[in-house]
Parts: structure tokens; C-alpha cells; sequence
């Protein structure tokens, strides 16, 4: 960013949530993003996690051309052939119990419904989620997440309660080794049913939490978390904003586990970049709705324009054979993660799922503590060196690099990125040693 530009920023621009990066974008294409200069940098993000076929992709540039032309808005009591084809198609991707579909525009929105269709089929108002969870920043969805941007904003949703999420790295249940995640969930809910008064409504939970630090919930877990929710009457929100179509090498991540959620929102991943989301339940409960009025009218619902794009998503995802493409290039991309774990004591673990990876900073593997200060030089010098990544920082935990880099990614790209990523943090370590 030049003077100019940054001086201009700081005139007009409301700060959203930390310091913007000095990196101005002016185009992108594939996995790559260009500044106006022609220098490019390897988005190992998908943009906001979300450019799942990379940037300006073939299919998505003819869709919206041609979209744009025909059909983009409408009254929104008015439907289109677009909508009803996406609906059909995201039904066809998914198991029974999982028949209608509601299209949206971002995720927040995607859970805001899927927790007021909980609230008016139960009867409850009570929402339980992860200490480490993300769903969005929007009323309901924020009274839901618990990772960050809490304080200062006044009371939040009444009913909302909060159970520790498992973290194999990290265990609240004893040692590593011994780590038992089913007594962690049982001892949560004992919390839950003591603060409940009574009225519990839904849980909402990411297979796998991203902002939380990418915490895969291990195999079994949702399984009983689906049988805690039935035992108490509460509906199981799975919120594959990150996780839908393709990206841990399955078309939905909840699939690994053989549970099917009561309501399942999608979002980032279906618009491929664009503000698409969905809503998808049972023919049984969306009649339930219907009876009892429910009500989720916005200016943008079953748009055509996102959903045409949302359409060409699937068919690029199906026809390219990018679900069995995140799976072996995330076993790439997740053995060169593991060869920089076992480089650097510094790198304290690697997990995920997929092309979804998390590569987790501290001091060193002995004492796991964190090192925010490495993680922000690491972050730094790998976009100086052409490689732009997410790092987030929890308490308690060391920092997080997201790693999510487009299904569409080469072998190549891969290992430019792991190639940068090594020297950035060989680079950061210097770095530090000199500054002691």
C-alpha cells in the first residue's frame, strides 16, 4: 500500500477488525492475487475462505456475464429457474432428511434462519455452541459465537450457553494421551441442563471450527453430540459455511460421520466468492414452518444471479472431480505441513481435514506456549515473499495459521506455498534471535 493509498484508507474507511493488510489488490485469477504493480501473491485463504474454485474462474465469469444480462433480482416472493435448479441440485448432493432448501446471501444470515426455524418449531429460545465458534456477526448469529467480538456491545441473545470444544492438542480432559472428548461433552451438557430453565432449542456447531483454530471434531463426536440434542428435544445446527462442497475431501464434511443435522446452513464455499447461502432442513419441519408462520422475508432471498452462480459451482465441482482433488491435494499439502513440524520445534501441530488445514505456532512443542510475536512475523515476511495466509490467535493457544487454499490448486502451487512458508518462518526465528 503507498502512502497515498494508506493515507486515503485512513480518511474514509471504517476499521472493521484489525489493521488492514498493506497488500492493495487490483486483480486476481486462480490462486493467485495481483497488485496493480503485476507483483502476485499466492491466496492460500480463497479470498475470505471462500473462492473455492479460485479466483475468476472460467465457469463463474460466464455465469454471471450471462446472468447479469438475463435474470439477476426480483420481487422476492417471485421465483426463478435458477432458484428452483439449485435447490433441486443442493438435495440431490445431500442425504434424506435434508429436502427443502432457502437461499440467502451471506452466512450470517444462513444461520440467523436456521436458529429462528429451531426457536419457532421447539417451542425453546435456549442455543447452546462452542467457546470457539464463529457463525457470524449479525444479532442471533453473534449471540452464537463465542470467539470473538463479544465485549462492549451490551447484552447479547437471551439463552445462549456455551460448552468447550474438543482441541486433541490442547485437552481440557486430561493428558493428550488420555484425552476423553465424550466425558468433556457429557460434562458440558451437565452444565447445560443445570442452566437450562427449560427451553432449549438448538445446538449450532462447525464440524470443523476454523476460527476456533481449526479444530477437527474427532470421529464419534457429532454422533453423540446428535444424541444429546435428541435426548433434550433440541435441533443440531451444522453450520458448513468452510466445510461444504468439497473442501475436506468429502462434498460435506458432517458425511465422514454418517449424522445428519436437523438443519444444515451453507454459505462461503457455495457462492464461490460471491454472497450466496442456504438454509436446508427436513420436508417435515419446513411444513411445521410453514404452519406455524414462520417468517424470513429479505430483499435478497432467491436471488437468481447468486443462485445461477451457486448452480455452476456444483457442476464445476462434479465435473472436475474437485472432491477427490481436495482430498489428495490436502494429503500434499498436509505431508508438507508435517515435514515443516518436524523441521521447527517451533511448529507445535498440524490438523484439519482436506484443504482445510491448521499449522499451529508456539515457543516450542515442549511447552505448547504461545508465541503471537512469531506468528505475526511468520504472517509478515510470507506475504513479503508472495504468500498470503489467515493466523488467529486465541487465549490460551498459540496462533493458528488457516490454511485453505482453492480446490482448483495445482501441485505446484502447493509446494510454492510450503517452500515460502518455510522460509518465512526460518526468516521469523532469525529474527527473533537477533531482536534477544
Amino acid at each position: 500500500m503507498s502512502a497515498d493509498q494508506l493515507a486515503r484508507a485512513d480518511a474514509a474507511l471504517i476499521r472493521y477488525g484489525g489493521a488492514f493488510s498493506r497488500f492493495v489488490a487490483a486483480r486476481a485469477e486462480g490462486s493467485f492475487v495481483f497488485d496493480a504493480a503485476g507483483r502476485r501473491v499466492l491466496d492460500f485463504t480463497s479470498g475470505q475462505m471462500s473462492a473455492i474454485l479460485g479466483h475468476a474462474h472460467p465457469a463463474i465469469v460466464e455465469t454471471v456475464r450471462r446472468q447479469i444480462g438475463e435474470l439477476d433480482h426480483l420481487f422476492s416472493g417471485m421465483l426463478s429457474e435458477p432458484v428452483i435448479a439449485l435447490s433441486e441440485a443442493l438435495i440431490g448432493l445431500t442425504p434424506p432428511g435434508l429436502d427443502r432448501v432457502l437461499l440467502l446471501s451471506t452466512g450470517a444470515e444462513s444461520n440467523e434462519a436456521a436458529l429462528k426455524m429451531a426457536r419457532l418449531v421447539t417451542g425453546g429460545h435456549e442455543v447452546v455452541g462452542f467457546a470457539q465458534s464463529w457463525h457470524g456477526m449479525t444479532g442471533g448469529a453473534a449471540a452464537a459465537t463465542y470467539s470473538a467480538g463479544r465485549k462492549g456491545y451490551g447484552p447479547l441473545g437471551v439463552g445462549g450457553m456455551a460448552i468447550m470444544a474438543p482441541n486433541l492438542y490442547r485437552p481440557s480432559f486430561g493428558p493428550a494421551a488420555g484425552y476423553d472428548w465424550r466425558a468433556e461433552l457429557d460434562y458440558g451438557f451437565e452444565l447445560v441442563d443445570r442452566q437450562s430453565t427449560g427451553a432449549l432449542a438448538a445446538f449450532i456447531a462447525e464440524p470443523i471450527l476454523s476460527s476456533g483454530g481449526i479444530l477437527d471434531l474427532p470421529p464419534g463426536y457429532l454422533a453423540a453430540l446428535k444424541a444429546h440434542c435428541d435426548r433434550r428435544g433440541m435441533m443440531l445446527v451444522l453450520d458448513e459455511a468452510q466445510t461444504g462442497m468439497g473442501r475436506t475431501g468429502r462434498m460435506f464434511a458432517f458425511e465422514r460421520d454418517g449424522v445428519t443435522p436437523d438443519i444444515l446452513t451453507l454459505s462461503k464455499t457455495l457462492g464461490a466468492g460471491l454472497p450466496l447461502s442456504a438454509v436446508m432442513t427436513s420436508a417435515e419441519i419446513e411444513a411445521e414452518l410453514h404452519a406455524r408462520g414462520f417468517l424470513f422475508y429479505t430483499t435478497h432471498v432467491s436471488d437468481p444471479l447468486p443462485a445461477a452462480v451457486g448452480l455452476a459451482v456444483i457442476e464445476t465441482i462434479l465435473r472436475d472431480g474437485l472432491v477427490a482433488r481436495a482430498e489428495g491435494a490436502g494429503a500434499r499439502l498436509r505431508a508438507g505441513l508435517e515435514a515443516l513440524r518436524a523441521e521447527f520445534d517451533c511448529v507445535g501441530d498440524v490438523r484439519g481435514r482436506g484443504l482445510l488445514l491448521g499449522l499451529e505456532i508456539v515457543r516450542d512443542k515442549a511447552s505448547k506456549a504461545p508465541d503471537p510475536d512469531l506468528g505475526d512475523r511468520i504472517t509478515a515476511q510470507a506475504l513479503e515473499m508472495g504468500l498470503s495466509m489467515n493466523i488467529v490467535a486465541l487465549p490460551g493457544s498459540g496462533g493458528v495459521f488457516r490454511i485453505a487454499p482453492p480446490l482448483t490448486v495445482s501441485d505446484a502451487e502447493i509446494d510454492l506455498g510450503l517452500s515460502i512458508l518455510r522460509e518465512a518462518i526460518r526468516h521469523g526465528l532469525e529474527r527473533g534471535r537477533a531482536a534477544a
